[in-house]
């Protein structure tokens, strides 16, 4: 399995073919989900003692599984977040699973760090913090908000100590109602409670909301968590204002940008962001709104420091990294064995410049607006909020779950769109979230027309 031989030149050519024909399609198949009987039924066991050998696995993966799932990266995908990774950086992408590069430690992937860590520069400086800040790329925004809430807890926990004050009953942070799922999931995992502070008309956070929170909040709050561009809208919270609070108030001040934060980039949007320079911590995902392949999310701390103590991990056979003072990106999150998931992004940034993100993201922006503009003249047609940045979310009149389903299954089977129902304040609506600059406001509009068939 592991020698160069004919046999696995023979494969690598097959796979190499595949991946060329896969990047050739413009664009990629939309393709549609199938069920298990079917998998089975066309794809058979493919686990078994002998084994399949290479090019037969391949042509099952090719002609039964792939078409089996959905292309994230079709123009018409626009629901829950998309991607669309540039063709650099899904082509470095190979050359990161070619190169058995292992990320979390400096002494085996210098090279890779270096890099990463690059990258991370860049988005703390779009951001306003420091240049001492740093940070790690870990999987996927779930993941990044837990390790900044344990990093923020672990200097509530230390702080305390030197205070001479014993432990709360209750650890907790401040949230707003339309935070992502992912906090509650953090809050479960680290047994602590979420307080919820209310958000204004608009669906956005505001600092006096914040210090509301605060004064009925009781002992044991040592985070506020702030949104820049919630997933069911795009709505960027007052950094500013809740900055200012939460600095007030001694607490940490994360900022979860798992989506919106690469609005930043933008020039329209980026007065959205102002406050972001107050931020203890903040995560943006590559894989969503900055062009990369799954999966990647920047998780930035003001004071890396404070990550390093929280989550480098000890051990014997782990000495010889720990006390090197070098930077090892696996003593930055809860991780340890990590792939160097940041290079594609770096690939990518350094091939083609910030400049042409910039303009990406405006791009998509822009047919946002452009889209809300169009539904809003529709009779039929009414926007739930004003698009911010790049989600736009409608309701149609007289149209129920089953009517917003039936029309998400026919563009699906027709391989035109995947926009699948969402919903806000128990009432269905639909939802684009445009994060592909390959998505055209004649698609969109084309879209909006099937709804009539």
């Amino acid at each position: 399995m592991h020698k160069v031989n004919d046999a696995t030149v023979a494969l690598r050519e097959l796979v190499f073919e595949y991946a060329r024909r896969r990047l050739e399609y413009d664009p990629a198949p939309l393709d549609s989900p199938q069920s298990p009987e079917f998998l089975f039924t066309n794809a058979g066991q493919t686990i078994t003692e002998e084994g399949l050998g290479g090019p037969e696995t391949l042509k099952i993966f090719e002609d039964v599984l792939a078409p089996a799932t959905i292309s994230t990266d079709h123009p018409g995908y626009l629901s829950f977040i998309p991607t669309a990774p540039t063709e650099a950086s899904k082509l470095f992408d190979l050359i990161v699973s070619a190169s058995a590069i292992y990320g979390g430690s400096w002494l085996e992937g210098a090279g890779a760090v270096f890099a990463e860590n690059q990258v991370l520069s860049w988005l703390a400086a779009e951001a306003g913090l420091p240049a001492t800040a740093g940070g790690v790329f870990v999987q996927g925004g779930t993941l990044g908000n837990l390790s900044a809430l344990v990093a923020a807890r672990h200097r509530a926990i230390e702080a305390r100590k030197l205070a001479g004050l014993a432990k709360p009953d209750s650890w907790k942070f401040i949230c707003s109602f339309e935070a992502h799922s992912s906090l509650k999931a953090a809050a479960a995992v680290m047994d602590i409670e979420i307080i919820k502070a209310a958000v204004d008309e608009n669906g956005r956070l505001q600092g006096a909301s914040v210090q509301a929170a605060i004064d009925a909040a009781g002992d044991g709050l040592f985070a506020v968590v702030a949104t820049a561009g919630t997933t069911n809208f795009g709505i960027v919270d007052n950094l500013d204002s809740i900055g200012e609070v939460t600095k007030a108030n001694n607490l940490w001040f994360h900022v979860d940008g798992a989506y919106g934060l690469a609005g930043i980039l933008a020039p329209s949007s980026k007065p959205l962001f102002k406050g972001l320079e107050r931020a203890d911590s903040f995560i943006v995902d590559p894989h969503k709104w900055l062009f990369a392949p799954y999966d990647a999310c920047a998780l930035v701390y003001r004071d890396p420091e404070n990550g390093r103590k929280a989550h480098t991990q000890h051990g014997e056979y782990l000495d010889a990294l720990t006390d090197s003072g070098d930077w090892n990106p696996s003593d930055y999150a809860y991780n340890l064995t990590r792939r160097p998931r940041g290079l594609p992004l770096w690939f990518s940034l350094a091939t083609h410049g910030i400049a042409e993100y910039r303009n990406a993201v405006e791009t998509n922006i822009r047919v946002a607006k452009e889209i809300g503009d169009v539904i809003r003249k529709r009779p039929d047609l009414k926007l739930v909020r004003e698009p911010e940045l790049s989600v736009v979310v409608f309701t149609k009149d007289g149209w129920s779950l089953p009517d917003y389903e039936r029309w998400s299954t026919r563009l699906l089977e027709q391989g035109e769109a995947f926009v699948v129902p969402s919903s806000h304040q128990g009432k269905p609506n639909a939802r684009f979230a445009i994060v592909n600059p390959r998505t055209t406001l004649p698609a969109l509009i084309a879209i909006l027309d099937s709804m009539e068939d």
